[in-house]
Formats: C-alpha cells, structure tokens, sequence
C-alpha cells in the first residue's frame, strides 16, 4: 500500500505538526505543497466526495479574514467554495490527507493514531 499524502503548505503550523506526528510514527508520507505543486479541480472533487464542501473552506484563517467582504459573501455552496479554492488553495483547510480510502483534513492527535495505529515504540 502506497503511504500517505499530505496536502497543504510549507509554512502551516497544522500542516508541520501533522508531518511531525506521522515522521515519528515512522509513517512515511509523501508531501503536495498547494502553492509550489498546485491544486486541481480533480482535487477538491474528489475530498468533496468524501465531506461537505464547507468543511474543507477554511473560514477561520488569513486568507478568508483576507478576502473582500463582497467576495466571501459570495461563497455559499459547493461551486462557489470550490471557484474560490482554486483561486487561492490557502482557503483549504489544512493539512488533507489522502490515506487509501481515507480523508483526513486538520491535525487531531487523536484522530491519528485512529486513522494510523502503530506498534507502541
């Protein structure tokens, strides 16, 4: 089985402690930077197969606080997120992680060692 994909960018502290928590588990995990390997259509499609469009729009984050009031108003269904993600992919919630069947989105340490169980070191 192909490891883990983190999605997310460089600079995140969600997506450092997420790629922190997996290299100490051993789980090796490849990384897509959305601002250096972009972020497709095909992308969201697919995650948006998986959860709720507005559960993956990070509405908490600078790039919303960021965005015109005109703008964010205008963000309100699955096409309008998606339109708005593409056109700048820090609107994602971060990190995703594709794991086989799996989607995870946001760093839970709980959540991990659920989704990635491990023989105790």
């Amino acid at each position: 089985m192909q490891g883990p994909v983190v999605y997310g960018i460089e600079n995140c502290d969600q997506v450092r402690k997420a790629r922190s928590w997996l290299r100490a588990h051993s789980i090796e995990a490849r990384f897509h930077d959305f601002r250096r390997d972009g972020l497709t259509a095909a992308m969201l499609e697919r995650w948006l197969a998986h959860l709720p469009w507005d559960a993956l729009l990070n509405r908490r984050g600078q790039a919303w606080r960021k965005l015109d009031p005109q703008r964010r108003a205008q963000v309100v269904d699955k096409a309008s997120a998606v339109e708005a993600m593409l056109a700048d992919p820090t609107l994602v919630k971060r990190p995703v992680i594709e794991a086989g069947d799996r989607l995870l989105v946001g760093f839970s340490e709980s959540t991990y060692r659920t989704a990635f169980p491990t023989e105790a070191p």
